[in-house]
């Protein structure tokens, strides 16, 4: 019986060394399945595309014709070329978004001077580049510029200075930041906050320029039998305009540069939205350097409310853009968009010719050719 009791118990423990034995493989086994399907998976081309592009372009038009219009007015004639494009390669951790905004518009007027003038000029680029370190945050290095194309003028009776020009103003943006990307119904969210911000802001104005300009008010003054103004320089106006010179505190000069490098806070926001033929888009970024007060030595100098133009923490720059687009029978898209700026140091003249800073706002709307895609 003993011999017995011996045998069974043998049998047994060499059964289970067996079974864990064929446990161990069929687990082994499975695993290696998994792996390998996991990795054909991974093949798999599931029709999602690594790239993106998608935006609105078109032309706007409107006229007016009158004729013995008791009301008053002049016949015109309004065009806007316009282009809103947007590309973005997504691929497992890396994306990159690229955004180009671009207008330019036209205004003729049936009358002697000045019929033809600018209505629209605008260039806004941006491309970021993320790192995504968990779902739908990235680490994101981002730079932006804006300007315009051509000479915008103040059209008065008489003479018309010219108040920008290309690269006067411009901003160009350079930061390292934290980019939170979310999609939901529709709609791509996107919310970026970098406490590394540069801004660039420029004035520039070439030698050249400013002698074809300083000759041009010149000439409309002797045209007129007055005597031109000594001090009429437009490098300098275009400066202090879009506040890029400055006061030195020790010897109490002004300086000149063409451009101001700011070192700051910047945070941006973006929503856009497509459903069948409507697309909408708004954009919101602000920037508020890492600055101190101004300074005025003696209290009388009303050029020293601007010494540093009002360039100091907590005051903003402000872009707010909006844009509704529908696209019908094909061919045809009626467009709405609008454009809020506030930068603290940049003054405007109001009617009295009062300079101050103050909010610029911008809409246009429009009926034309278009094509969203």
């Amino acid at each position: 019986m003993k011999k017995f009791y011996v045998t069974m118990a043998t049998l047994l423990f060499t059964m289970g060394m067996i079974a864990q034995t064929v446990d161990k493989a069929t687990v082994e086994a499975g695993a290696s399945a998994a792996k390998k399907a996991g990795e054909e998976l991974k093949k798999v081309d599931t029709g999602e595309k690594a790239w993106k592009f998608d935006g609105v372009v078109g032309l706007n038009a409107a006229a007016t014709g009158l004729v013995n219009w008791a009301a008053g007015g002049k016949n015109n004639v309004n065009g806007l070329a316009y282009a809103k494009l947007h590309l973005l390669y997504h691929k497992n951790a890396i994306a990159w978004e690229t955004n180009f905004d671009t207008e330019f518009g036209l205004t003729y007027i049936d009358q002697k001077e000045d019929a033809f003038q600018k209505s629209s000029d605008q260039i806004k680029l941006a491309t970021k580049f993320g790192w995504e370190f968990h779902t739908d945050w990235y680490l994101t290095v981002l730079a932006g510029f804006q300007s315009q194309y051509a000479l915008g003028r103040d059209y008065v009776t008489g003479y018309n200075p010219v108040i920008s020009k290309w690269l006067a103003p411009s901003f160009t943006d350079i930061s390292v930041g934290i980019d939170y990307k979310h999609s939901v119904n529709g709609a791509d969210f996107s919310l970026y906050l970098s406490p590394i911000a540069g801004r660039i802001s420029t004035a520039y104005i070439s030698d050249a320029t400013n002698a074809a300009l300083n000759n041009e008010y010149i000439a409309y003054c002797n045209d007129k039998g007055e005597t031109p103004d000594p001090t009429w320089d437009y490098a300098q106006k275009l400066k202090d305009k879009y506040g890029v010179s400055y006061y030195d505190a020790n010897s109490v000069k002004m300086y000149d540069r063409n451009a101001r490098a700011e070192f700051g806070l910047s945070i941006k926001g973006a929503i856009a939205y497509k459903y069948e033929n409507l697309t909408l888009g708004t954009t919101v970024a602000i920037f508020s350097p890492y600055a101190g007060k101004g300074f005025d030595l003696n209290g009388t100098d009303p050029y020293f409310k601007y010494s540093n133009k009002n360039r100091q923490f907590g005051l903003f720059d402000v872009d707010w853009d909006v844009s509704i687009s529908y696209q019908f029978l094909k061919v045809l898209n009626v467009t709405l968009s609008t454009s809020l700026k506030y930068y603290p140091g940049t003054l405007i003249a109001n009617s009295d010719g009062v300079e101050s800073e103050r909010v610029q706002f911008k809409s246009v709307l429009g009926l034309g050719i278009g094509y969203s895609f």
